[in-house]
């Protein structure tokens, strides 16, 4: 949910740990779609939010999710939320903003 994202996000940024280069690789795998889509995951939108945003149907947006969450080897959307901190597609800055989309 949205709000457990949220609280996610609020203990990772207590303690973040810096990006490792395995992990940076594997988000060389990931489509600008799917990379797109991870950041608005990190930012605890919901599949029909992130459907909005892009201008997509809910069912696309839930395949990007589910594509991003297989090719990353997430067990759920918390660990999609984690690995974009680690790896720079959000930050603590751009938390409240979406990111660009292309």
């Amino acid at each position: 949910s949205p709000s457990a994202t949220r609280g996610l996000i609020r203990r990772f940024l207590a303690q973040p740990e810096p990006c490792t280069a395995a992990v940076h690789e594997r988000l060389e795998c990931l489509t600008p779609r799917e990379r797109d889509v991870l950041g608005l995951v990190a930012l605890g939108l919901s599949n029909d939010e992130i459907a909005e945003r892009l201008f997509v149907s809910p069912l696309t947006a839930k395949t990007h999710v589910n594509r991003a969450m297989t090719k990353l080897a997430a067990r759920d959307r918390a660990q999609l939320v984690v690995i974009a901190y680690q790896c720079g597609v959000v930050s603590p800055a751009t938390a409240t903003r979406p990111p660009a989309t292309g």
